[in-house]
């Protein structure tokens, strides 16, 4: 018999990843939850983003067909900010860059989007600098 007072750090943590309660499995299973699905994403310095996601962890996240989000409003001004954004789509002035695949690894924060909010995103035009 066992007694598991007896149980080294090692072995408590060998048996928790067995039955699947390891820290990392965790985090995983609630990164997973994104991939698949169209995100704003929130950074320091990568600044606002969408794109569908790829991958996602505690280290950071990969976006296909990434836009930035230059300059941004709702299409309904009763909403305010990138949740805005996320839920009602662009207004006909925000400023986006073009699609390409973007990794973004540091701190960053996900809010997925609507149907609506995911068609307005990838049909705005692109912004071109003059």
């Amino acid at each position: 018999m066992i007694n598991v007072d007896e149980l080294t750090l090692g072995q408590l943590k060998e048996i928790s990843s067995l039955v699947g309660f390891s820290q990392s499995n965790k985090q995983s299973n609630l990164y997973s939850r994104y991939i698949g699905k169209y995100v704003i994403c929130r950074s320091r310095n990568e600044g606002i983003n969408a794109g569908k996601v790829v991958d996602a962890d505690e280290t950071g996240v990969i976006l296909e067909d990434a836009r930035r989000l230059w300059y941004h409003k709702p299409s309904n001004e009763s909403l305010s900010w990138y949740e805005g954004v996320a839920i009602e789509g662009l207004s006909k002035d925000s400023k986006v860059s073009c699609p390409v695949n973007k990794i973004i690894v540091e701190d960053y924060s996900l809010t997925v989007c609507s149907a609506e909010s995911e068609k307005s995103i990838r049909e705005a035009k692109n912004y071109e600098q003059s």
